[in-house]
């Protein structure tokens, strides 16, 4: 059986993106291909699956198989319950997070003028959206938080600098910009009673909207390991 029947399979079997190094495990060690044999190999199932509903995606932490966005209204009716959405509170500090990396949480109180409720922050923790990378050196040695592998896989990315950016969201059609509008919760407590985002196309645009409205669209390329 050759590499690329190999990959596509185990690729296909798996819960979860599959990196270079996690393919090239599954081989006996004897029989192992180069990393650069791997490569063409998933280059070649890309290219089997162009133009197809399903395609192999790269993302951060490695490939999967995933249907494309062109299908989701339809893929989307299979779930009776609809996704909800977070607040514009929870999607503010994401996007400051994402755009500013590392930041602190009175970093985010600065930028956003309100108070961060500590509900939001746990929240993208338990989501593993972010997580703590260091302290900052000042009095009380606060936490510094970076956004990780699992942020940049939910929202389909495969680095930060494929977030929006301001000049692109300024461009965007005002109509789906309103139609990508977070909901606004009430109160702290609703702020992360709302369990998911809708997986569509329009997530980075969500984010890079609520940064834009904070002013904060010049973003770093950390470690999201």
């Amino acid at each position: 059986m050759n590499t690329k029947d190999i990959v596509e399979a185990v690729i296909f079997a798996s819960d979860k993106p599959l990196s270079l190094k996690q393919l090239q495990a599954v081989f006996p060690e004897l029989e192992q291909p180069s990393l650069e044999d791997l490569e063409m190999a998933l280059s070649e199932v890309a290219a089997d699956y162009s133009g197809r509903p399903v395609e192999l995606k790269s993302l951060a932490s490695g490939y999967r198989f995933q249907v494309r966005d062109s299908m989701s209204p339809w893929v989307a009716r299979l779930f009776e319950e609809k996704p909800a959405r977070y607040s514009r509170a929870l999607l503010e500090t994401l996007a400051i997070i994402a755009y500013r990396q590392p930041v602190t949480r009175g970093e985010i109180e600065d930028i956003r003028g309100v108070v961060v409720s500590s509900n939001i922050i746990r929240t993208l923790l338990e989501r593993e959206w972010i997580k703590v990378v260091a302290h900052k050196e000042v009095p009380g040695r606060p936490a510094l938080y970076a956004t990780t592998k699992q942020f940049l896989d939910y929202f389909n990315l495969s680095s930060l600098a494929q977030l929006p950016t301001l000049e692109e969201i300024q461009n965007l059609d005002p109509k789906r910009l309103a139609d990508a509008q977070p909901t606004k919760a009430d109160s702290e407590q609703q702020e992360t009673s709302q369990e998911s985002l809708s997986e569509t196309q329009e997530q980075p645009t969500e984010l890079a909207q609520a940064a834009g409205e904070c002013g904060e669209t010049d973003h770093h390329e950390p470690e999201t390991s």
